[in-house]
């Protein structure tokens, strides 16, 4: 039996991991991704109705489409893709490749590992509150997968990261009335969407945090806030309640691979190297001095990790893709899309 030997296998289907697989196309490597659950985009996942404004080149777009147009673009140079799959265990072999053995006990060999893992499996922080479990089913949401459910109703949102306030300011047109309470008088969200939503009809209730679900059984009819600093409760009429208190996160066993961790994250250096060599970093999985933890800095650390494979395998190679206007790898792409273009011309006259 011949075993099947990648190039580069990059654990991790978010925004990272799909940048890097694309990059690596254009590096002509053979690519593998596995992805722990049963869709790619990763954390994006949970905020599909987000507008997402910081990505170069791009304008406002939501989480959702962006996702989608990360995935065409990572399938572009028809890398393997394997869902459902959790690596782990790491092997590095005498001869410097890897072997890496899923869940359910697959193996996969490859030369090269970048690790885009994010923050592992995620799951949501719930409410800590005696049967608040009952209305999960009904009005009490921990993501929002739809804005238009929430039109003409009063939401209630407990959190103050950058989800809260962001859900904040895209409910407040289209909601009856939107309240967020945060436990600190100080809100964890970029400035300039904190102060849009200050200045909003939005109510900001600081520093308090929800006390008590008034409900049937079926659905919350009411909350009850207290004041953190002065212990004073009050009532507040809702039609459906949002939790952002963050995110539980689980690396399992590759916690006991051997790199080294701080803080819950990779240390790398400035070529994306972890300490364990053949192996790399990208995404939110990873820290180093100049780190930037915005999207566009996950496809930068994609990009460094994926030179830094490049050349583990190939010493002699280029130290950097050719730009994509210049790639051998997008000629005949080029071709189809100009003559579509000089098509379009011609019936436009």
């Amino acid at each position: 039996m011949t075993l099947e030997m990648y190039d580069v296998t990059i654990i991790g289907g978010g925004p990272a991991g799909l940048y890097t697989a694309f990059y690596s196309g254009m590096r002509d490597l053979k690519t593998k991704i596995i992805e722990y659950s049963a869709q790619l985009g990763g954390r994006m996942l949970i905020y599909p109705e987000k507008m997402i404004w910081d990505v170069g080149g791009v304008t406002p777009i939501l989480g959702g489409q962006l996702i989608e147009q990360l995935i065409q673009q990572a399938k572009t140079f028809d890398p393997t893709i394997v869902l459902n799959q959790k690596v782990e265990k790491l092997e590095k072999q005498s001869d410097g490749t890897f072997i890496l053995t899923s869940s359910t006990g697959e193996k996969h060999y490859s030369k090269t590992v970048i690790l885009a893992v994010g923050y592992g499996v995620l799951s949501m922080q719930k409410l800590e509150i005696e049967g608040a479990d009952r209305y999960e089913v009904t009005n009490l949401h921990y993501t929002v997968q739809e804005l238009e459910i929430f039109r003409n109703k009063h939401v209630l949102i407990s959190g103050g990261g950058n989800s809260a306030v962001d859900w904040a300011n895209e409910l407040e047109p289209i909601a009856a009335s939107v309240t967020i309470v945060h436990r600190r008088n100080d809100f964890g969200g970029h400035e300039k969407n904190v102060l849009k939503m200050c200045e909003s009809s939005v109510c900001v209730k600081t520093p308090y945090e929800v006390e008590q679900l008034h409900g049937d059984g079926k659905l919350i009819q009411s909350v009850s806030i207290i004041n953190k600093e002065t212990a004073e409760s009050e009532r507040v009429h809702v039609d459906a309640v949002i939790v952002n208190h963050g995110l539980k996160c689980d690396y399992g066993a590759l916690e006991k691979w051997g790199l080294q961790l701080q803080d819950g994250v990779a240390i790398v250096n400035e070529k994306r190297e972890t300490n364990i060599e053949g192996v790399y970093g990208a995404g939110d999985f990873i820290d180093h001095p100049s780190k930037v933890r915005l999207i566009a800095g996950a496809f930068t650390d994609g990009i460094l990790a994926l030179n830094s494979a490049k050349l583990y395998i190939e010493p002699d190679a280029p130290k950097v893709a050719y730009v994509s206007s210049h790639n051998i790898r997008f000629k005949e792409r080029n071709k189809k899309i100009g003559l579509v273009d000089h098509d379009y011309r011609e019936v436009r006259g």
